[in-house]
């Protein structure tokens, strides 16, 4: 029975959790180099991104404004992060919402959005930012049609940045007692950077920012040159960098833009993840592989904060996805071994094998079915020899009474065994000695066959 509810610790609703993350010290990424090393981790907001501070902002500055009315629908072009914190927030308030997103985006967050409710339209990547198909000017006009709706306008809304130099900048100043050498942040719609860099400036005007841009984006070349190129190139990362210069990106709070490509990015994220424990997506590995570089030249006495903007749990799909990282050659592991050669087999399992009872007959039609030209002979998981198409056609060829006789009659000896951990050049070495294929063995079982077509396939690729 409910007696006193002033009793009771709780948030209105979930908007009031926004804010407030923790500030959490780097271990092991940084051995070697000399700053202390500190990551703002956004991934506690609700929505799981640094966006959640801005979506609550620009709809509460809407309705004082009396642009956004009872039953208004919220529109956006996003990379998924503001849209979700713009989500969150109607949601609550009860508001419609439809967002555009690039094609480029992963699954995860288009999934995410429409949970909450959200339409979602995905629009061609590839293109000019002033084209009719690139998601802003199809948000415009996805506004210009819907009664009773609003651009929410991440990237001239002044509340993006007022809300950094509001809640973030004071947050880590705060959390590191003033005790801040350098802030370094990648560059988005850039309300971020210039909301906080701009506070703490405010606060010690030798405080050094760090905006971080994806190799393929305009705008550090802009920052050193204040020459506009548009030649764009697109690249993986999400959720930074751009092809145009965003209205709210005030360049004057910001000292250096470093570079950083999409590989280094989505190495770093995985890094963060399985060495400091800290999950995050492809833009906090651009922000914290720049801050590396950065940390080079700095010293015992320099303190970094680098804020890591969203969760990882929007990209496994891709960063945290092998196959979609070796296909875009951005996992090229410094030893390739017969895992990945297994692994990347397609069209047919890893082992298909039989026993040396099996008939000649089936053992033709099994090695038929599955489009392959040799088989391992196995007796109660044990490697105990091996058949070849070609020798068994031209055995039955000869004598057609041999189809209905047991394998063993005909077999070679067993294919070499390699272990699943082994060098591939260990099976090439093996397969260039008149073996057509080689058995892969982990913990003391057979666990698949790899020929010299898979070895070719899997190298070309």
């Amino acid at each position: 029975m409910l007696s006193d509810i002033k009793k009771i610790k709780f948030h209105q609703n979930i908007t009031d959790t926004i804010g407030n993350t923790p500030l959490v010290k780097v271990n092991k990424i940084n051995q070697g180099f000399k700053p202390t090393i500190f990551v703002k981790v956004e991934y506690f907001n609700p929505g799981g991104s640094v966006k959640d501070r801005i979506g609550k902002e620009m709809i509460e500055e809407a309705e004082r404004e009396g642009r956004l009315k009872p039953g208004g629908t919220i529109v956006e072009s996003t990379s998924g992060n503001t849209g979700l914190g713009l989500a969150i927030a109607a949601a609550v308030k009860g508001y419609k919402c439809i967002f555009t997103m690039p094609d480029k985006m992963s699954i995860e967050k288009i999934r995410l959005l429409r949970a909450y409710g959200a339409e979602v339209i995905v629009t061609p990547t590839a293109v000019p930012h002033e084209s009719p198909e690139s998601y802003t000017e199809v948000a415009k006009k996805i506004v210009r049609e819907t009664p009773n709706s609003i651009l929410a306008n991440q990237y001239y809304n002044p509340k993006n940045p007022e809300s950094h130099y509001k809640t973030t900048g004071p947050e880590i100043w705060e959390q590191t007692g003033g005790q801040i050498d350098y802030f370094v942040c990648g560059i988005g719609t850039g309300g971020t950077i210039s909301g906080v860099g701009k506070f703490l400036k405010e606060q010690n005007p030798n405080v050094k920012v760090v905006g971080i841009d994806p190799k393929g984006s305009v705008l550090r070349e802009y920052f050193y040159t204040k020459k506009f190129s548009p030649v764009f190139k697109t690249y993986k990362v999400e959720g930074i960098g751009q092809d145009y210069i965003p209205g709210v990106l005030q360049f004057q709070y910001i000292d250096e833009v470093i570079e950083v490509t999409d590989k280094e990015s989505f190495l770093m994220a995985r890094r963060l993840t399985r060495e400091e424990g800290i999950f995050v997506g492809g833009s906090a590995g651009t922000a914290m592989a720049g801050a590396m570089k950065v940390a080079e030249r700095l010293s015992e006495k320099d303190v970094m904060v680098v804020l890591l903007p969203d969760t990882g749990e929007r990209y496994l799909s891709k960063i945290y996805n092998d196959d979609w990282m070796r296909e875009n050659r951005l996992l090229i592991p410094e030893k390739i071994t017969i895992r990945y050669v297994l692994e990347g087999k397609k069209g047919v399992p890893s082992l298909i094998s039989i026993d040396p009872v099996t008939t000649i007959r089936k053992a033709l039609d099994l090695l038929n079915q599955h489009n392959i030209s040799q088989l391992p002979v196995l007796d109660k998981g044990q490697a105990v020899g091996s058949i070849e198409e070609s020798d068994l056609m031209g055995a039955v060829l000869g004598n057609p009474a041999l189809f209905d006789a047991p394998v063993s009659s005909l077999m070679k000896p067993a294919f070499p065994k390699v272990h699943i951990d082994e060098s591939i050049n260990q099976a090439i070495t093996l397969l260039s000695k008149k073996h057509p294929a080689v058995l892969v063995e982990d913990e003391a079982k057979v666990v698949g066959i790899v020929t010299r077509f898979d070895v070719i396939e899997y190298m070309s690729r």
